[in-house]
């Protein structure tokens, strides 16, 4: 005779997301004590985190907070290796948790996210104890923190189905929010890598440079031409890695500089971040 009720698998699985098959074998073992059984289905999965350590995290989502004043922004990427999981409400719950805690942590690394304190525990074990009942690996993968004097945050779904798989977080000062969110959804479209040209590496320009113009020689280019298509090729170079150099996604007449200058807008720094990039 089973010394359980359903409304003790029903206890374990909405508070642990546990599957009803090992819901009611937990609730056996244990006798019928949910404590007792939310223990055994914790050591067994953690048994389960062990044998996937090896697994990709491929799926997750992305999250971000800001501070209402100036200070610093975070964005977090919470990796998981199926998109199953990464719509599942217990762990949209827990990649807020992890950013709260990363947030509060003054974290600007995964690394240093993952050694944040969450409940008495570091995030990384915090994580590892959900993904066992998640049945998944689970990490947080990506951390990155914005400087600001205010804040804007876009998070975007590539999928209605899933939770925000792109995210941008913009640090700015001057302009109005209308303006620096769209600077935002702009970043999330044509993904820079810097802020300005001159924040390129002055190695990878010369790499660059010296790319264009032997490309250019092997084109047989004009010896007196060289200069001038060299510098092009840079500025289209530089057009593509450097946010202020973009053409603007809504109006590819104007350059992202351009309109920051005519909305009164400085941005002083931004994050994006992608799942699985």
């Amino acid at each position: 005779m089973a010394n359980y009720s359903l409304a003790d698998v029903k206890v374990l699985r909405d508070r642990l997301g546990a599957g009803m098959l090992d819901s009611k074998n937990a609730l056996v073992e244990a006798e019928g004590d949910l404590e007792k059984a939310i223990e055994i289905l914790r050591v067994k999965g953690l048994k389960g985190v062990a044998k996937r350590e090896g697994r990709t995290t491929t799926a997750g989502l992305v999250t971000a907070s800001a501070p209402e004043a100036a200070g610093t922004a975070t964005i977090i990427e919470l990796a998981s290796e199926t998109d199953f999981v990464a719509k599942n409400d217990k762990f949209i719950a827990l990649a807020e948790n992890v950013l709260k805690a990363v947030a509060a942590s003054g974290a600007t690394t995964a690394e240093a996210g993952n050694a944040a304190p969450l409940e008495g525990k570091t995030v990384e074990a915090f994580v590892n104890d959900e993904a066992a009942l998640l049945g998944e690996k689970v990490e947080l993968r990506q951390v990155q923190a914005v400087a600001g004097d205010e804040f804007a945050i876009y998070l975007h779904k590539t999928s209605k189905d899933l939770p925000p798989q792109v995210g941008v977080v913009v640090g700015y000062t001057g302009g109005d929010a209308e303006t620096a969110r769209s600077i935002a959804q702009h970043i999330a479209f044509a993904a820079p890598t810097y802020l300005s040209r001159d924040e390129v590496p002055a190695d990878d320009v010369a790499r660059e440079r010296a790319i264009v113009e032997e490309t250019a020689k092997n084109e047989g280019k004009p010896e007196q031409a060289l200069p001038k298509i060299i510098e092009g090729r840079l500025t289209g170079y530089f057009k593509e890695i450097a946010l202020l150099d973009q053409a603007y996604a809504k109006d590819s007449k104007l350059s992202v500089q351009k309109v920051l200058e005519e909305a009164g807008m400085t941005v002083q720094g931004f994050a994006r971040i992608k799942v699985g990039a």
